[in-house]
């Protein structure tokens, strides 16, 4: 018997992650929606009223304590796609050395490097008692070194290469279990971080990631693609 497929989100509040939520909602996928503070995030709880499949979870993806919490709570659970889209921009865009912040660097590292890996750590089981079994990082195309054409945002790229460089690991180790790993780059968006004169709407650019997800295979493992499925260089 053909069981409902399944996905968990973290960060999906606002923006990329609320996207991701309503599109599998509506595709009729059972939702595990993770947010920092489900007691605000009123879009997200509006969503859960409306699709009765998506459920709201606190988890703050630096915080070992409630993935622990959360990891117990949903035990039994099956991840299809377990998608890592939690994630923080606090740079100051400059490019002097000057403006270097060693306390928002740790930060942004915390959330947008190892917050992936252990929630990744975290909730393998689940993912690989699932159908699908993959693991999704939405990374960006400012973590290639070789697209780096402009000084500033040190600690925002270098976080995001940091996880390309962990996810492309962490996909070797994964196939022995049969379990893919894909990086995605969402490209510019009208987001809180993306600003009104991004050409991508949220919805745009979901739509083009859940296809590659969706059309995964074997050979895609541990590469790192733009949401219109051409692939970004290291």
């Amino acid at each position: 018997m053909r069981t409902t497929p399944s996905v968990m989100i973290t960060g999906a509040n606002r923006g990329l992650g609320l996207e991701w939520a309503r599109q599998y909602a509506e595709a009729g996928w059972r939702v595990f929606a993770s947010c920092r503070r489900p007691e605000v995030a009123g879009d997200l709880r509006a969503l859960a009223d409306s699709y009765p499949r998506v459920s709201v979870h606190r988890l703050d993806v630096t915080d070992s304590e409630q993935l622990r919490t959360l990891q117990l709570d949903l035990e039994e659970a099956r991840f299809d796609v377990l998608l890592n889209n939690a994630g923080v921009y606090l740079d100051k865009f400059t490019g002097d050395v000057a403006g270097i912040d060693s306390e928002v660097w740790l930060r942004t590292f915390a959330v947008n490097t190892l917050g992936p890996m252990r929630v990744s750590e975290t909730f393998i089981g689940q993912v690989a008692r699932s159908d699908k079994k993959r693991v999704v990082a939405i990374s960006s195309h400012m973590g290639s070194i070789a697209e780096i054409a402009t000084p500033g945002n040190y600690a925002y790229r270098s976080s995001k290469a940091a996880l390309n460089a962990a996810m492309k690991g962490l996909s070797l180790a994964l196939a022995q279990r049969g379990i893919g790993v894909l990086l995605l780059h969402p490209g510019w968006v009208k987001t809180r971080m993306g600003g009104p004169d991004a050409p991508f709407t949220p919805e745009q650019s979901v739509h083009g990631m859940r296809a590659l997800v969706e059309d995964f295979k074997p050979e895609m493992n541990g590469r790192f693609f733009r949401h219109d499925g051409s692939e970004i260089p290291w």
